[in-house]
């Protein structure tokens, strides 16, 4: 089935679990158990395939609420790496956290407005519809600065022994962009 950028976008992404079908967006327990990845790494996805948060959103951590679905993980055709697909969705007003890839990222925005902020002092402003390109080992952060939950469709190639995510501590906004 062939999916229409223009009907995705036109719909604020709605229409990608219609088009997609629910189980495009959440794996089945089979497909989870060939990922090669444990039950309590929330980097690499438990076998559900959400880092789904528990419980109310906590108004002090500005990545309460962030959830990241694996969507796909299959060897890469490089021995040794992994070629992984998640969705990741930002609630309006938070931010993915500062965080790190031992691969590159290939994203498109599929709903949305984030500022993509890099440590090494570069922005992006990104939109629904745009791509983007994150360099292996980058430390970035992406902040909702829309009006609705940002939808983020992010592909990776990545070290099949390293953790998908590496996160690191939050810096105060002053200090940074």
């Amino acid at each position: 089935m062939m999916i229409d950028r223009r009907t995705v976008i036109r719909n604020g992404g709605a229409a990608t679990a219609g088009v997609l079908g629910m189980a495009a967006l959440a794996p089945t327990t089979a497909a989870a158990a060939t990922a090669g990845h444990g039950a309590t790494d929330t980097h690499r996805h438990h076998p559900a395939g959400h880092a789904t948060p528990t419980g109310a959103a906590d108004p002090t951590d500005p990545t309460s609420g962030v959830t990241r679905t694996l969507l796909q993980r299959h060897p890469s055709p490089a021995e040794g790496w992994d070629t992984v697909q998640t969705l990741v969705e930002i609630p309006r007003g938070r931010e993915s956290g500062r965080h790190s890839h031992p691969g590159v990222e290939v994203g498109y925005i599929v709903r949305g407005d984030v500022l993509m902020v890099f440590d090494d002092g570069n922005v992006l402003r990104l939109r629904t519809g745009d791509p983007f390109f994150i360099p292996s080992g980058a430390i970035h952060n992406a902040r909702n600065v829309g009006t609705v939950t940002t939808m983020m469709l992010s592909t990776y190639v990545v070290d099949a022994t390293k953790p998908l995510v590496t996160t690191y501590e939050h810096v105060p906004s002053k200090s940074r962009p």
